[in-house]
């Protein structure tokens, strides 16, 4: 679900200050940001009809060419140009793989054997790794009791969503692996970013058109080598596939910058919260995914734990 531009990896360049506005716009950033909310929370459950009729790989590569399409359509309209530089188009090339290409393709493999509401749940703990790795990887970032609170409390969360007292039982180990993998991939394209591209001098178009247009490459490469053409096209997966790209890539990050650039990074990042609670609702009652106790309780308990992660509390020494 990432771009290139993160909550706490967002280089200083995108983080704007919102102007004032008056309750029409209020409401108009609102309704954005639940339709955001509600097309990044059915991602999963179009992730999973999507694979039911295609191999990963090619629900990864339509994903990304449809929503490439978009922000090329987008890129037009604002005659906005790629970025130049050999070596912009070589960290872009690294952001591709960590921030779409991969965890596109590990949650879609993921979603092979673990139900949309898992696959969602597990995207909840981004927040989570990216705080362990910032303050490894970015020294401006200083825990504080709050937030190693609020760790310790998401990955509480994760055992239990997992069933840890259990022994994990019924629980597909190697598609949960491949799904926090994948959530893992984030932030460590964030990092990556956030060193690499803040100070490139493109504008966030830009720079996310390139992005997901080397991804689409990337997988245009893989795809053919690790698959077979598909002996006859499902129609309900393609048009999921086709409304994954062009709504869950696509327009979802136009969505996310006219956020950022309104109500400011820090308010527009409170959609990660949103998504595994969305993507179970969906899951549940679209696709009759079955939810025990543990699944809601410990979502619950990652966001909470998400939430305090990526709160700004006074440092302790």
């Amino acid at each position: 679900m990432s771009t290139v531009t993160p909550r706490r990896s967002v280089p200083d360049s995108t983080s704007t200050t919102a102007p004032a506005a008056g309750p029409s716009r209020a409401l108009d950033w609102r309704l954005r940001f639940g339709a955001l909310s509600l097309i990044w929370g059915f991602s999963f459950l179009l992730i999973k009809v999507g694979t039911d009729g295609y191999a990963p790989f090619q629900v990864t590569l339509g994903r990304l060419v449809f929503g490439t399409l978009v922000l090329v359509a987008a890129m037009a309209v604002k005659r906005e140009r790629l970025p130049r530089g050999a070596r912009t188009w070589g960290h872009l090339t690294v952001a591709a793989f960590l921030l779409n290409a991969l965890p596109f393709s590990l949650f879609a493999f993921a979603e092979q054997t673990i139900p949309s509401t898992l696959a969602g749940i597990c995207n909840a703990t981004s927040p989570l790794w990216g705080m362990v790795l910032s303050l490894v990887a970015l020294s401006e970032d200083r825990p504080t009791r709050r937030r190693v609170a609020g760790l310790g409390l998401g990955f509480l969360g994760v055992l239990t969503v997992l069933g840890v007292w259990q022994g994990f039982h019924g629980l597909d180990v190697t598609g949960t692996a491949m799904a926090l993998l994948a959530s893992l991939s984030y932030p460590i394209g964030w990092i990556y970013v956030r060193r690499t591209l803040a100070a490139s001098g493109h504008s966030h178009l830009s720079m996310t058109g390139a992005q997901l247009l080397v991804a689409t490459v990337q997988l245009a490469v893989v795809t053919p080598l690790f698959t077979s053409w598909p002996a006859h096209f499902s129609l309900v997966p393609l048009l999921a596939i086709v409304a994954l790209g062009a709504l869950g890539t696509g327009l979802a990050v136009l969505i996310q910058y006219g956020l950022v650039a309104e109500v400011g990074p820090t308010t527009a990042q409170m959609v990660t919260y949103f998504i595994p609670v969305i993507a179970t609702a969906a899951g549940v009652a679209v696709l009759g995914e079955t939810l025990h106790w543990s699944t809601p309780v410990g979502a619950l308990i990652v966001i909470a734990g998400a939430a305090l992660t990526q709160s700004r509390g006074r440092a302790q020494s």
